[in-house]
């Protein structure tokens, strides 16, 4: 069965598009899928898949200014005007719809890329919601991020917030092409080596990766990483939440595994329950690579069913 589902954004502009997967049977739980940036929600479909095959429902949306929901809204890479929270409050916005149709069933989250820091603001606001979390390619101290802060502020003050400085792009993650030796063509190499990944990518109409975006977006998406860096940010989660925290080592988005183990040692030294696995050799998005995706999408479901039988519960 599938719902289709629409509702305000936190942004108070947009009407966010989301979808609710359920498989035709008694579900063992609900797994909430959070896209990354550039992308849309249906580049996980062979994962929503094998999550539904293995007993769970699957919600996911398209963010403010990503895929469907850009489409409908005309907001391509524009995510409004209402701060970096703009996107966590969604996710809850889509939680509360989905356990109103289905109640009283364990609630997951999955959050690839971006989607992980919106998860991990997740956990920190309304991670009593939560059985247990996902983040996959995710990041610990972003590079220059403060100074990067400083320059997109200055822009968004000067009263261009809607505009788009083609430059900035480059100057924040232009450094992640470091390892693709295989030089750079569509600009998307560093997500997977596959270059039918990368094409495919590139080539997808509800791709935001070939669109501009905002400079008041890129000042929000930064701020968001702010949001969920150090300590600081750990101490938030609850403690009885289980973490599975997945990503390729050679993933400039966690800096070669080094920021994957920053936010595995925030998350430890506050007492919290996390299992760490890189995949060597894999970059960005392990999930979609033919030949490891299916062990990828086998260890969360692993990670999920143990949440349920091994009593690894949060008290409500």
């Amino acid at each position: 069965m599938l719902h289709e589902i629409k509702f305000r954004s936190f942004n108070e502009r947009d009407d966010v598009f989301g979808w609710i997967y359920v498989p035709a049977c008694d579900p063992m739980g609900i797994v909430q899928l959070i896209h990354g940036f550039g992308e849309h929600s249906r580049r996980y479909l062979h994962m929503i898949t094998s999550l539904m095959e293995a007993g769970y429902i699957v919600a996911a949306d398209d963010h403010v200014g990503h895929g469907k929901t850009a489409l409908e809204n005309d907001s391509w890479g524009n995510w409004g005007d209402k701060g970096f929270e703009t996107m966590v409050e969604d996710e809850k916005k889509l939680h509360d719809l989905v356990i109103e149709k289905y109640p009283n069933i364990p609630y997951f989250m999955f959050g690839h890329s971006m989607g992980s820091f919106i998860t991990r603001q997740y956990m920190a606001r309304y991670g009593k919601d939560l059985k247990g979390a996902v983040i996959c390619g995710t990041t610990g101290v972003w590079p220059n991020l403060d100074d990067n802060i400083a320059i997109v502020k200055k822009l968004v003050d000067e009263g261009k917030g809607d505009e788009s400085d083609p430059s900035l792009g480059a100057a924040f993650m232009g450094w992640m092409f470091a390892r693709c030796d295989e030089g750079v063509k569509l600009g998307n190499e560093w997500i997977c080596h596959d270059e039918a990944v990368q094409k495919d990518h590139a080539e997808d109409p509800f791709d935001a990766f070939t669109k501009p975006t905002s400079n008041r977006a890129w000042l929000y998406f930064l701020e968001m990483m702010k949001d969920i860096t150090g300590p600081e940010w750990a101490a938030k989660v609850p403690v009885k939440l289980p973490v599975y925290n997945i990503a390729g080592d050679q993933d400039p988005v966690g800096q070669y595994g080094r920021g994957v183990y920053e936010t595995a040692n925030w998350l430890t030294d506050t007492g919290h329950d996390v299992t760490t696995e890189l995949y060597t050799g894999y970059r960005h998005e392990i999930h979609n690579y033919a030949e490891l995706k299916d062990e990828v999408e086998m260890g969360i479901i692993e990670f999920l069913d143990s949440c349920l039988y091994e009593g690894l519960l949060i008290d409500d």
